[in-house]
């Protein structure tokens, strides 16, 4: 049977939201995007205050990346992953991926954030499968229309268990590990063995938190 380790991405391998960076850095390639910026600021207050869910606020926040040509995007990515984003990881999370990989584990990194950008996580050699929100992409050019269901809590575990079916996996959940910065994946944490919240600083006694920096 196999064992799984499964980690959140945001605040969880990263000391920063990636998908704010993502927006900073294509601002910083280019400057007319900055045009999107209110909408995107206005669509992530709408969703704090309750207004909006986190599916349309996130379809209104990746406004800037509609029409951008999927070749083009591509590489805007991995740019990304090159300059920004290798350099906001949390050094104890590698270290745990390596250590868990080493110990047999299938090193699984599973987010709400756009699949289309996280797929350059592939970067990091002990990282087996990466399962975050899709999006559409229509004549070639990348929408902000989300394909299927936001990757956020119970629907992880949807996307998971997909997954497991498609490769035939046999998991041994008791002995597998999750790790996340917030609630939010307690479906995902209540699946496994070894669950762990990460920097977590309100009160709580259901898990185990361990600091990561």
């Amino acid at each position: 049977m196999e064992k799984l380790a499964i980690f959140d991405v945001d605040y969880t391998l990263t000391s920063k939201e990636t998908l704010g960076e993502f927006l900073k850095f294509m601002i910083k390639k280019d400057p007319s995007l900055f045009v999107h910026v209110p909408k995107s600021l206005g669509a992530a207050f709408l969703y704090v205050v309750g207004v909006f869910s986190a599916q349309k606020a996130k379809e209104h926040f990746l406004a800037f990346v509609d029409g951008i040509e999927e070749e083009k995007l591509q590489d805007l990515v991995k740019e990304f992953y090159e300059t920004n984003l290798i350099n906001i990881f949390y050094s104890d999370a590698i270290e745990m991926m390596r250590k868990l990989k080493a110990e047999g584990c299938k090193v699984i990194l599973i987010s709400a954030s756009a699949e289309f950008y996280l797929n350059e996580l592939y970067g990091i050699e002990e990282v087996d499968k990466i399962i975050g929100t899709k999006f559409k992409v229509v004549d070639g050019k990348q929408t902000r229309i989300i394909d299927g269901e936001n990757c956020k809590g119970d629907a992880k575990v949807v996307r998971l268990m997909e997954y497991l079916k498609e490769e035939k996996m046999d998991v041994d959940f008791k002995n597998s590990y999750m790790f996340s910065d917030s609630l939010s994946d307690s479906p995902l944490f209540h699946l496994v063995g070894h669950p762990y919240l990460i920097n977590y600083k309100k009160k709580q006694d259901k898990f185990e938190v361990l600091h990561w920096k």
